[in-house]
């Protein structure tokens, strides 16, 4: 769920709309007439980031990794034609939308140097340093988002990177950072910092908002993940209590729904290996234990979300209570 979150924030950070709540419903194929087009690049950005993580164990963080990160992050989506995974090879700009070259705001290098500034950072992030590792990965980040690499999807791979050299230097164990979250809550900021280094040098200025965000995050993330231990030890003993010998399974649908926090009768009977009728049985007792809530207001293919714990990411059932 810490990743799902980040690829909302991030990827809302590129102007989509699609809520966490959206996202949920999509990976559980629950599609409705107003659900936001956008999804996909949602559901994208999480496929991109669990193939990096898991690619990480084979590979170290690469010009190679990083293209194939972009690639998974573009497939089939917004920006598609815009030669997903690979670098660009005619000269992009940044500025309000529709403004030409000359009206730019900043112009990041010719493509003919991209692929040697590139092999520049990565010799940057594998040379032994005496930089603090948040430095040096403060420095990796604002470096990747002036080389703008692609031509498309620059900064949402710029926050991954953020996220892979974080695991990959073992700072952290999980990927439990939703960064997004404190750059989008000040993106006036976000936005101005790398031109104030451009143009005026400001390295203290950047890395210190750069710093900032992952304290504030850091308590946040901290704070969720206490929030998280203690409702699913208040579920556990609300299933243990009530659920009599079906509570074996119960403790088995409620661990479940920690990586799935939406799911059918069908599901459950999968997942326990019960009749039918038995796992729809064992839902109903945790509807009523307010453990899961019905979520198509269908009689028939109906599907139960796990509320309170998606909840505790910030969001309500309506999109419109969401982030």
């Amino acid at each position: 769920m810490y990743v799902r979150k980040e690829a909302v924030l991030s990827s809302q950070t590129e102007g989509t709309q699609s809520s966490l709540q959206d996202l949920l419903a999509a990976e559980a194929h629950m599609f409705t007439p107003d659900m936001p087009h956008d999804v996909d690049e949602v559901v994208n950005h999480v496929a991109a980031t669990n193939y990096g993580l898991e690619r990480l164990k084979e590979l170290p963080l690469s010009v190679r990794l990083i293209r194939e990160i972009h690639g998974r992050l573009l497939q089939g989506v917004r920006g598609a034609r815009l030669t997903p995974g690979e670098l660009r090879r005619s000269q992009n700009w940044i500025g309000p939308a529709g403004c030409s070259l000359n009206e730019a705001s900043f112009v990041p290098p010719p493509p003919h140097e991209v692929p040697a500034m590139l092999g520049a950072l990565e010799n940057f992030l594998h040379t032994d340093s005496s930089l603090p590792p948040l430095i040096q990965i403060g420095l990796a980040h604002a470096q990747f988002e002036t080389i703008h690499p692609f031509l498309d999807g620059n900064g949402r791979v710029g926050r991954l990177l953020i996220t892979f050299l974080l695991c990959q230097r073992q700072i952290l164990p999980k990927p439990v950072l939703y960064l997004s979250h404190f750059f989008k809550q000040f993106r006036t900021e976000y936005d101005e910092h790398p031109q104030a280094v451009r143009d005026r040098g400001d390295w203290e200025g950047r890395l210190g908002f750069f710093l900032r965000g992952v304290a504030v995050v850091s308590h946040e993330a901290t704070e969720t993940a206490r929030r998280i231990l203690a409702l699913r030890e208040q579920h556990r003993g609300a299933v243990t209590a009530s659920l009599g010998r079906a509570a074996a399974n119960g403790h088995r649908i409620l661990e479940h729904l920690y990586q799935n926090p939406i799911i059918s009768v069908a599901g459950v009977q999968k997942l326990t290996g019960t009749t039918y009728t038995a796992a729809d049985n064992i839902v109903s007792r945790l509807v009523g234990l307010d453990i899961l809530q019905e979520a198509t207001g269908y009689r028939r293919n109906r599907l139960f979300r796990y509320q309170p714990y998606i909840s505790i990411f910030g969001e309500n059932t309506s999109r419109e209570d969401g982030a």
